[in-house]
């Protein structure tokens, strides 16, 4: 018999310990459950990368989807054909851009209405076509304005290191304030931050019933006048109570509403009297605001 089968003889003929069989049968069992539960977890790596991966495509078609509203006009009154829950019209953004010139800084997002029901009747044409004309309007007499206050300052001595200090920026951009299947009501604002004087608010109202634009007497009746006066004068005295300032009649506050006077259209389809700032109280007051009930 050669040495190695010698070997093997002996080797086998050792007898296994009891105890020592079952610790190897745990080690190879615990083995078996580590291999099981590495699996699992790359399992569970693997499934989170996947919802990862489908959460940042879902962002990537939205961030695509709002650049194609705001740089597309076909693809944006596309979108307004889309079935959406509630409302015969919304807002989008037709257009918007920001630029830089001299350290004036430009911000732009021009709105447009689309009608989600084509078979309303509603002509919005010559709205939308009023907003584009208002706010490229507004943005290009605002930006000579900023140019002329920039040539101005450096004449008198000041420095394009000073200039750049005062962070310019002109701002056009709107705000819904209702949108249902009665009303659309939101505001087209233009603001120069260096100055308040040619700050612009258009106001829109439209009422989705009857495709035209509302007035206060739509919402308040034939004595809309008396109703609305008497109601901000109130509103007036008791907020003076609170501490809130208001001017005079004699230095210019407020007198009474006239054609001109803005409002918009609530959640409660109550119409709020617009005064922009300065208008009635002091510029520390910001922007006033009247909600009027009763009428119709």
């Amino acid at each position: 018999m050669g040495k190695l089968e010698t070997m093997k003889e002996r080797y086998d003929q050792i007898t296994i310990p009891e105890e020592l069989n079952f610790r190897i049968q745990q080690e190879i069992q615990k083995s078996r459950n580590q291999q099981e539960e590495k699996r699992r977890s790359d399992s569970s790596h693997r499934l989170k990368r996947v919802i990862h991966s489908v959460e940042a495509a879902a962002a990537a078609i939205c961030i695509l989807f709002t650049a194609a509203l705001n740089t597309s006009p076909v693809f944006a009154k596309e979108a307004g054909q889309l079935p959406v829950i509630g409302g015969l019209a919304r807002i989008l953004t037709f257009r918007s851009y920001e630029t830089e010139k001299d350290d004036i800084a430009v911000s732009v997002e021009i709105p447009t209405i689309e009608m989600i029901t084509e078979d309303t009747g509603i002509p919005v044409d010559e709205i939308n076509q009023e907003i584009l004309a208002l706010c490229n309007q507004y943005a290009d007499e605002a930006l000579v304005r900023a140019e002329e206050y920039r040539s101005a300052y450096m004449e008198t001595g000041g420095t394009p290191e000073e200039w750049a200090e005062h962070k310019i920026k002109i701002t056009v951009g709107y705000e819904i304030k209702k949108q249902n299947n009665d009303y659309l009501s939101f505001v087209v604002r233009g603001t120069e931050n260096w100055t308040n004087a040619n700050n612009e608010l258009k106001y829109y109202n439209l009422d989705l019933r009857t495709g035209k634009m509302v007035t206060l007497k739509d919402l308040l009746g034939s004595d809309y006048v008396e109703l609305v006066n008497e109601s901000i004068k109130e509103q007036i005295a008791e907020r003076q109570k609170s501490g809130e300032v208001f001017f005079t009649a004699e230095e210019g506050g407020f007198a009474g509403i006239s054609e001109d006077t803005k409002f918009y259209i609530n959640e409660n389809n109550r119409p709020v009297i617009v005064y922009e700032q300065y208008e009635i109280a002091p510029g520390s007051s910001g922007e006033i605001t009247f909600e009027i009930t009763g009428g119709n």
